[in-house]
C-alpha cells in the first residue's frame, strides 16, 4: 500500500460523505459512522441497523490494509452490499483516503 497523504484524502472522501462521517461525535448517516473505523470488527457497530446479511456474518476487523483491497471493489468482495460504491480504482487515491480516516479519528 502507498503511503497517503490525509489531505488528499479528505477531498477524495467527500464523494464518501453522503453516507459516511468520520468525524468524532457526529455518528451515523446512511452508512456506519467511520470514526475509529480501525480495529473495529465489520457490521457490528451498535446504533447501525442497516448492515447487509454479508456484512453481518463477516468475521474480520478493519485494517487500512484490509480497507485497501475493499476499496478497490467493494462490490466484487461484498456482491449483495447496500454500499453504493464502485470503488476507487487509483492505489494512491485508496492511500490518501485512508491516510485522512486515520487522521479524522484521532
Amino acid at each position: 500500500m502507498p503511503e497517503g497523504n490525509p489531505d488528499r484524502g479528505r477531498l477524495i472522501f467527500g464523494q464518501c460523505r453522503t453516507c459516511h462521517y468520520p468525524e468524532k461525535g457526529v455518528g451515523h448517516n446512511n452508512g456506519p459512522s467511520l470514526h475509529q473505523i480501525f480495529g473495529k470488527v465489520v457490521g457490528s457497530q451498535e446504533g447501525f441497523d442497516y448492515y447487509s446479511e454479508n456484512f453481518i456474518q463477516a468475521d474480520f476487523v478493519w485494517t487500512p490494509i484490509f480497507m485497501f483491497y475493499w476499496l478497490a471493489n467493494p462490490m466484487e468482495m461484498f456482491p449483495e452490499s447496500t454500499m453504493m460504491s464502485l470503488g476507487i480504482i487509483d492505489s494512491q487515491e485508496r492511500a490518501d483516503l485512508i491516510a485522512y480516516l486515520v487522521e479524522a479519528s484521532e
